[in-house]
């Protein structure tokens, strides 16, 4: 650590580690320079197919949305063991009571939508290859995840893609999709300041994005996120969410395996939404 510090310039650095990783390691790093986050590798562990590079896909997502975003601005990186970052102000979001709530959702339907307007030159994960369709990449992203819940031993509900192959179709342009903008990772003062932890990015449907910004929930319901994002729902939109979150409780689901995590009431919350996803894809 106290080599990838010197060789990015900081001085008089400490570090204590930060709360909230479930992946790389997290330090808040405190220089004569200023404040800054590292992340570190986990190295080879147990994972999900797609986790593979996320050190890459960050500093990416970082370079990219830090135009139209407040995300961290990446300071040094070897795009594979780690990435430093500027330390972004405000505290997430998740469970405080002290903020206007109604003015965050607008500001952040802004700030996503304008995320959202940074294309790509493909569809799906970077760091696995691109695809010249949505419809392929998505169909190959659930494959895997159903493949590395098979390998864990967990055991998914599952639905025909297939049969909603259309409406998939409809999305022609790989848009840059953050898909972990829980509230946990949107930073605030007393107003919105930080995106964070865009590891798990990919370019593909921004209708997916919707998925975390209501985890467990519907963004339907989030009438002013929805209108300073300025997007209107249709039939196939709604279907291609049920699918996204389909998604992504089965990857919550299998990654509970390698992390060793044992909670039977999260689990039971995250297969109950897993069933209403299906339900509407059915």
């Amino acid at each position: 650590m106290e080599r990838i510090l010197a060789a990015a310039g900081l001085t008089g650095a400490r570090t204590s580690p930060l709360g909230g990783g479930t992946y790389n390691s997290v330090y808040r790093v405190s220089a004569h320079e200023g404040e800054f986050v590292l992340k570190v590798a986990p190295g080879e562990q147990p994972g999900l197919t797609y986790e593979r590079q996320l050190i890459r896909t960050e500093a990416m997502f970082c370079t990219l949305a830090s135009p139209v975003a407040p995300v961290p601005r990446v300071v040094h990186t070897d795009n594979a063991t780690f990435l430093l970052t500027t330390f972004l102000p405000g505290t997430p979001v998740f469970g405080r009571s002290d903020l206007d709530r109604p003015l965050l959702r607008r500001r952040l339907g802004e700030t996503t939508h304008a995320l959202h307007e940074v294309t790509g030159p493909g569809f799906g994960y970077p760091q696995l290859g691109l695809h010249d369709t949505w419809t392929g990449a998505f169909s190959g992203m659930f494959e895997a995840v159903l493949a590395d819940a098979e390998r864990y031993g967990v055991r998914l509900p599952t639905a025909d893609l297939g049969k909603h192959a259309k409406a998939f179709d409809e999305v022609r342009r790989p848009a840059l999709v953050h898909f972990d903008l829980w509230d946990g990772n949107v930073l605030a003062g007393t107003g919105l300041t930080g995106l964070v932890d865009g590891e798990r990015a990919f370019w593909g449907d921004p209708v997916a994005e919707f998925v975390s910004l209501a985890l467990f929930g519907t963004i339907e319901d989030d009438e002013d996120f929805l209108t300073a994002y300025g997007f209107e729902f249709t039939d196939s939109a709604r279907v291609r969410l049920a699918a996204y979150q389909a998604y992504l409780y089965s990857i919550m689901l299998t990654e509970r395996v390698p992390r060793g995590v044992a909670d039977a009431g999260f689990e039971t919350m995250i297969t109950d939404a897993l069933k209403r996803a299906l339900g509407v894809l059915a």
